[in-house]
């Protein structure tokens, strides 16, 4: 079964967005690494109310996600420090309960 992981940091939505348009070469080739570590979904998001970054992502396991982020930390790093992040992230691991009613995302 596959994990959610989330990730949660303060940090300028629009300075990552605007690292991300002037660097869409750096973007893809981390997300291809992250395809190649066996990522299943990806977003950013933002909240301009209080300053803050959220990724979201699907993995097949935690540990894919963890080698993936050891890789790829030294090219993940000019991307935080744009969007004016100065804290170590740290993700959290969800997985999915049955409760019998999901709905939505292939139920």
């Amino acid at each position: 079964m596959s994990v959610i992981m989330t990730l949660e940091l303060p940090g300028d939505p629009k300075g990552l967005e605007q690292f991300a348009n002037q660097n869409r070469d750096k973007m893809q080739a981390v997300l291809e690494a992250a395809k190649q570590h066996g990522l299943i979904a990806h977003r950013f998001y933002g909240s301009d109310d209080d300053g803050r970054l959220m990724v979201l992502d699907e993995w097949p396991d935690r540990q894919s996600f963890e080698s993936f982020f050891r890789e790829q930390e030294p090219q993940i790093r000019p991307m935080m420090e744009a969007a004016g992040v100065t804290a170590n992230p740290e993700a959290s691991f969800w997985y999915q309960l049955a409760t019998h009613d999901e709905f939505g995302w292939g139920a």
